[in-house]
């Protein structure tokens, strides 16, 4: 097994293979380094991919984050947001294509997880709540990287699941010896997301782990088993998350404020049906 986990782990971080970030996020940080720098001068260069920039501000104008008016700029988003957010989306929309592709289902499920972490981090009034929307969306790429560097443990993992009945990340434990959570803190560490972001997709399923920001892995964790247990999507399983009672206390969620999460959610998750940042 000590074996099998050693080699999984080269495999997955074996970099070649990973999706390619665009060349503008190496640029951007780079500028960043510079505390003068302004919004401005970051937008030029994110908006010389105008491809790439149309799908942030689908992203940045979706119900996710549920502006009242249209953001038609990638300065206008970047002053809203800030560059954390931005560079999450960017992320996100890059491997859009790879998420569909390796699990049916899962994009849907990350955006619901992304919609309900928002809307927690709001009815919690927690700071900065987009930055938790994005990492309700990534919470999951771990799966899609074990997918497209892993492909032969795939079924493995899948007939497992079907066999035993039990959580993907479950299984994907028993077959690698670790599972996405773990990949995703090597992701976070790859691409210099930072550390509050990286708390979230490396301990939404222990939330008990996270050291620094635990309030950002309780609420991920929380829109999690909430976006299962409606079920938006697919996250290689059928199983409604075990809703692990600490999330509350740390958040400090009352059963009256998590049941205004769930009636508000109901009719925003239906908003996010059929939305895809390429359409």
């Amino acid at each position: 097994m000590q074996d099998l986990r050693l080699e999984s782990k080269k495999k997955v971080l074996a970099i070649k293979d990973l999706p390619t970030l665009p060349q503008v996020l190496a640029e951007v940080s780079k500028l960043l380094e510079d505390p003068t720098v302004s919004t401005e001068k970051v937008a030029q260069v994110i908006s010389k991919d105008q491809v790439l920039s149309a799908k942030v501000l689908k992203m940045v104008n979706s119900p996710i984050y549920g502006f009242p008016r249209r953001i038609s700029t990638i300065q206008h988003a970047l002053v809203l947001l800030g560059f954390n957010v931005i560079k999450g989306l960017i992320i996100s929309t890059s491997v859009f294509d790879i998420m569909n592709q390796s699990m049916i289902g899962l994009w849907e499920h990350s955006l619901g997880c992304a919609l309900a972490s928002s809307t927690i981090a709001k009815k919690v009034k927690l700071k900065d709540p987009e930055e938790y929307a994005v990492a309700g969306l990534l919470h999951d790429l771990g799966k899609v990287i074990a997918l497209v560097q892993l492909p032969e443990l795939k079924a493995e993992v899948e007939e497992l699941v079907k066999k035993e009945d039990i959580p993907y990340y479950v299984a994907e434990k028993k077959v690698m010896g670790f599972g996405h959570d773990r990949i995703n803190a090597w992701l976070a560490d790859y691409w210099h997301l930072p550390l509050r972001l990286r708390e979230g997709l490396a301990w939404h399923h222990q939330v008990q782990s996270a050291q620094h920001y635990p309030e950002m892995a309780a609420v991920v964790h929380l829109a999690d088993f909430i976006t299962r247990l409606f079920e938006v999507g697919f996250a290689g399983d059928d199983n409604v998350s075990k809703l692990d009672a600490r999330a509350f206390k740390i958040l400090k969620l009352t059963p009256n404020l998590f049941e205004e999460i769930l009636d508000e959610l109901v009719d925003n998750f239906l908003e996010l049906s059929d939305f895809k940042p390429e359409d």
